[in-house]
């Protein structure tokens, strides 16, 4: 599941956490990515042990999508001890998504 937290970077979300990190790159005008947001949550519960999820709107943090080459929304980038090991580009099913996590984890 997905939780609003402040922070002073995103260096600091991935330094912080003790977990990867599946970052949803996300805007607020783009239908795949609303639909997205309740199959994040479901993955979230399923994986909440494993796995913390980010959302980052990539209108309000375009240098964060620049940095990482976000080009399609949404896109989902799994980061491992800081660094992305992993990208999913477009609308996927929970279900999908949890079987290529659970690949990664």
């Amino acid at each position: 599941m997905a939780t609003k937290k402040q922070f002073t970077s995103f260096e600091d979300i991935l330094a912080q956490s003790d977990k990867p990190v599946l970052v949803d790159f996300y805007a607020t005008w783009c239908g795949p990515c609303q639909m997205m947001a309740p199959l994040l949550e479901q993955v979230g519960h399923q994986l909440k042990d494993r796995l913390q999820i980010v959302k980052i709107d990539s209108d309000r943090y375009p240098n964060l999508a620049q940095r990482y080459g976000i080009q399609a929304l949404p896109t989902l980038v799994l980061f491992k001890n800081g660094e992305p090991v992993d990208r999913i580009e477009g609308l996927i099913q929970g279900p999908q998504l949890v079987t290529h996590l659970n690949n990664l984890l």
